[in-house]
């Protein structure tokens, strides 16, 4: 067979290469997922204070730059039996979805629209024509003028007149595979940019509830930021009103720009129904507690498994089980202690045992080990996680709000339940879960809102944050709806210091390369079964990958015992 190699993939967070083999109609009969980078946070966590995990664990992403705080406290407050506040429950909700809304906005427009969106064909549109097309799409949007789009397609020209096309440099600018007509085109290119400037703004958010973005601030029992409502020195009304101007602006770009562009490009690629749904089988932890984390019936997204494809049976799911979530290493570059080949998280051990060619490389041994991401399994079942399953797994589970705008969006497509299978289906259910994350975003303001009225300002409860009050041994796992999926952190504590600390990022599962039975991750078996116009340009590939939103930053695991690095990977 032939083989389509992209390494690195683009537009994604740190380094993922792609290996296609295609048969003699160019149809993607098999394919590897390779993570070719490392982090090293867990080995550099152990004797370290637990209480400062969180800060640690933030920095290996600067995309999902909260969700590891808040799997990471959660950790550590599930082994000490730490009860978080009420206010804090929902200031982490708060900033939780936020990241949601902020990092799946970005995704559309700067990481995947540009695998449906010609930019250059924006040239040959017509800037009245693109205005009626504009006001019919989103009615209410401000910028839908004539003249705003010959402005735009004035800013475009000059970067294609120059040579220099920067941020839109190297793509495969008059594909085949391309279908949107150019009005369409120079709309998505001025929305583009529109959401490059909104997204600065709603991450503001996090700089009320935690003193910055990147990386905003938790704390172990609750959150950092006291409140006073009538105070100078503390969150303040004036905050909390700048907070719910923040979240309106949100709802009025989501539901008035970007639901409005996903569901427009996807109407011109109803093939993309059928290509990318790879695995079939999906998992979600389920997460935005109502009323704490041990209640996940009142969670707003619900915990399960779907598997093959079964809407009529949710399956539970059991972070501290044993047997239920582990991680294989027979495809990755690790090795297991007495050559054991699955192990669960809180008995995890990052051993580096790279096995592969000396790079810079021609192509991989799939059929070896090839990967630097190891192999998470459900009960020994490759499963996909992240916004799609999220909505299939709340969809089986008979969620109102999630069957709602499923519904809707199936209806408007003029497709039934079985398109969610597919790429196209994962780009829509992120979508889908944005219009969902800024109504819940409203209503967990409200909540907050009523609870200080009610007199209650308590942020965090600091009760069991001495060691002195811990026991010797004590082991908890963490876990979050990351906007790209499930995530779970697991921590061993021993005479107050880490002993063991393990996470299992989105990523890792989707992306890991094949496991002992021979199953595929999400992304190898998604890809699957896809033919490609021309496969010196692989589009068709990014695509499906880039539905995924990949983070190889958070994926990888590789250092040495010594702190010293393994490999250098230099890409060219």
């Amino acid at each position: 067979m032939k083989r389509v190699l992209v390494d690195p993939i683009t537009r994604i967070e740190g380094h993922l290469r792609i290996e296609a083999m295609l048969n003699d109609h160019n149809v993607i009969e098999n394919a590897a997922s390779t993570g070719t980078m490392w982090r090293g946070i867990e080995v550099i966590l152990e004797g370290r204070d637990p209480r400062d995990a969180w800060a640690f664990c933030e920095r290996i992403c600067g995309v999902c730059t909260t969700v590891h705080a808040l799997a990471s406290v959660r950790a550590v407050e599930n082994a000490l039996a730490i009860d978080v506040p009420r206010n804090a429950q929902i200031i982490r909700n708060i900033m939780e979805l936020t990241q949601y809304v902020q990092d799946h906005v970005i995704h559309f427009y700067h990481l995947h629209a540009l695998d449906w969106v010609d930019v250059v064909s924006a040239l040959k549109a017509n800037p009245k024509a693109t205005a009626d097309l504009a006001q019919t799409v989103s009615p209410h949007w401000p910028t839908s003028t004539p003249g705003y789009f010959t402005d735009i397609q004035s800013t475009l020209k000059k970067f294609v007149e120059s040579g220099q096309l920067g941020i839109f440099q190297n793509a495969y600018w008059g594909h085949p595979a391309y279908k949107l007509p150019p009005e369409a085109n120079l709309m998505a290119v001025a929305h583009y940019l529109e959401a490059l400037r909104w997204q600065k703004d709603i991450i503001k958010i996090h700089t009320v509830f935690g003193g910055k973005n990147p990386h905003p601030h938790y704390q172990v029992g609750g959150v950092a930021s006291a409140i006073s409502l009538n105070g100078d020195n503390a969150i303040n009304i004036e905050r909390l009103n700048l907070v719910a101007k923040l979240i309106q602006d949100a709802d009025a770009f989501v539901n008035g720009v970007y639901i409005p562009d996903l569901l427009a490009v996807a109407s011109f690629y109803p093939e993309w129904t059928k290509y990318g749904g790879g695995l079939g089988s999906f998992m979600s932890y389920g997460d935005i507690p109502l009323n704490g984390l041990n209640d996940p019936a009142h969670f707003r997204f619900p915990r399960g498994v779907v598997l093959n494809k079964n809407l009529a049976e949710v399956l539970p799911v059991d972070l501290a089980d044993p047997e239920q979530v582990r991680e294989e290493v027979t495809h990755s570059w690790y090795t297991y202690p007495n050559g054991q080949q699955a192990l669960h998280p809180w008995d995890g051990v990052t051993e580096p045992n790279y096995t592969g060619p000396k790079p810079p490389y021609q192509q991989l041994d799939e059929n070896a080990k090839y990967s630097w991401l190891k192999s998470p399994r459900w009960k020994g079942h490759a499963v996909e996680v992240g916004p799609l399953a999220r909505m299939i797994v709340g969809y089986a589970s008979g969620n109102t709000e999630i069957k709602e705008v499923v519904n809707d969006a199936l209806g408007r497509l003029k497709v039934d339940a079985s398109a969610l299978f597919s790429t196209l289906g994962r780009t829509a259910a992120r979508g889908l879960e944005t219009k969902l994350a800024v109504g819940w975003l409203q209503a967990e303001y409200d909540r907050l809102l009523a609870n200080l009225k009610s007199g209650d300002t308590t942020t965090a409860d600091t009760t069991k944050f001495s060691p002195s009050t811990w026991p010797t041994d004590a082991k908890g796992f963490g876990f979050t709806e990351a906007p790209r999926g499930s995530l779970g952190h697991w921590v061993k504590i021993h005479e107050g210091k880490i002993a063991r600390y393990q996470i299992v990022v989105p990523s890792t599962w989707n992306a890991s390369p094949k496991d002992a039975q021979g199953q595929h991750g999400a992304y190898e078996a998604a890809l699957m079964g896809t033919p490609m116009a021309d496969p010196r340009r692989p589009v068709e590939i990014l695509r499906t990958i880039h539905s995924f939103d990949p983070c190889l930053a958070c994926a990888s695991h590789v250092i040495g015992p010594d702190g010293r690095k393994v490999a250098e990977i230099v890409v060219r």
